[in-house]
């Protein structure tokens, strides 16, 4: 019996953590997985030493004000790494946190394999000679990671994207748009704020000066919010101001796919959700801000011209990305209208999401992804030397 532990910290994170554990359970049914993740990772029989919840947040000065229960949850996994001696540890994305922990892990002699890499390509590249000690295997999502970490001397193996997997077959837009008390023939926008506590509160206030605007350009036009699970009512507190201004809006939380279905244009957050939309076929404008302070102290490490997944993955820019200071309602506004009342431009931005999900490979990512973890847990794969 293999015994693989587990490390994610977001929502994102943790539906990928999800679809490889019932992956391992499928090639190995005897196979044991515990660790560090949310709901979707514990619907698929694992154990939660710890749940993310009320610790994922972005930028540099907001993950300060985390520290403390941060280097608690850090200290458990360490402990329990050392009591339970699991096969392997997988890392999924969250840089920062799975460093540290991979590190001491590494140090107990356990091989590591790092899934979801982290963005150190668009940041803070150094990071990949840290990686090169550390991590036994890396197992990338996106094409163009590979040769990077091939440079850098790190073991490596794309798998695709799991998301190609895990986009479920979504309703009719007229029963999806009907059921949230819309228009199934109106114009509509879906927003989605991000996933975190701090996007909420930097990013969806904004959006929602945005609305009325687009509404002045387009009438009728109608927008749903597709809300991320396990975040608090008060978040969403500045969706009033929509019904104050007669702009009609719905939302709903576990629909994303229903919601980007059904949707004409999409305002989105920068980050997994803009590889969702792609996969959706829907034309988007991406955004994000941090707070000042975080975005001055990081922007010198970017190596980087564009932010967002689909346009990297694309090799150009086939989006509109709007970035901290460029992020405003009158901009947000006049790109998303632009796709709801340019049909050419509308039908350029679609070809070009074709060819991002081809770029994106084939279906069975996630079980890719498990072989390659049971292959390092059972030894059949080389794993790095272990420090004394």
């Amino acid at each position: 019996m293999s015994r693989v532990m587990v490390s994610c910290g977001e929502a994102s994170g943790d539906l990928y953590a999800g679809a490889l554990a019932a992956a391992l359970r499928r090639r190995d049914p005897a196979v044991e997985v515990f660790g560090f993740g949310g709901g979707r990772l514990a619907a698929a029989g694992a154990e939660l030493l710890g749940d993310f919840r009320g610790l994922s947040v972005t930028g540099l000065v907001e993950v300060i004000r985390h520290l403390p229960r941060t280097y608690a949850m850090y200290r458990r996994l360490v402990a329990a790494a050392r009591a339970r001696r699991p096969d392997v540890l997988v890392t999924i994305d969250y840089a920062d946190f799975n460093f540290t922990l991979g590190k001491a892990v590494h140090r107990l002699g356990i091989p590591v394999v790092y899934y979801i890499s982290p963005q150190l390509w668009a940041w803070r590249a150094g990071r990949l000679n840290v990686m090169r000690r550390f991590v036994d295997k890396v197992l990338t999502i996106f094409p163009f990671e590979a040769p990077i970490y091939e440079r850098a001397g790190v073991p490596v193996e794309f798998v695709g994207h799991p998301l190609v997997d895990l986009i479920p077959p979504s309703a009719p837009r007229a029963e999806v748009l009907a059921s949230l008390g819309l228009e199934p023939a109106a114009p509509t926008v879906a927003l989605l704020p991000g996933s975190r506590h701090n996007e909420l509160h930097q990013i969806l206030p904004t959006m929602v000066e945005a609305c009325p605007l687009v509404a002045a350009r387009v009438p009728g036009v109608q927008f749903v919010v597709a809300r991320a699970p396990g975040l608090d009512d008060h978040l969403f507190a500045p969706l009033s101001a929509l019904s104050q201004a007669g702009v009609r809006c719905a939302t709903v939380e576990h629909r994303t796919d229903d919601v980007l279905s059904a949707a004409d244009a999409v305002i989105t957050a920068s980050g997994t959700a803009t590889v969702q939309a792609a996969l959706h076929g829907c034309p988007m404008v991406i955004v994000y801000r941090l707070s000042p302070l975080t975005y001055r102290l990081g922007v010198r490490f970017v190596r980087v011209d564009t932010y967002g997944m689909v346009n990297l993955v694309a090799g150009r820019r086939v989006v509109a990305e709007l970035i901290q200071d460029g992020f405003t309602a009158q901009a947000a506004a006049e790109e998303c209208a632009s796709l709801l009342t340019d049909a050419a431009k509308a039908q350029r931005v679609r070809d070009d999401l074709r060819e991002v999900r081809r770029r994106l490979g084939g279906g069975g990512a996630s079980d890719r992804a498990a072989a390659a973890v049971l292959a390092v847990a059972r030894g059949e794969t080389p794993v790095r030397a272990r420090a004394s």
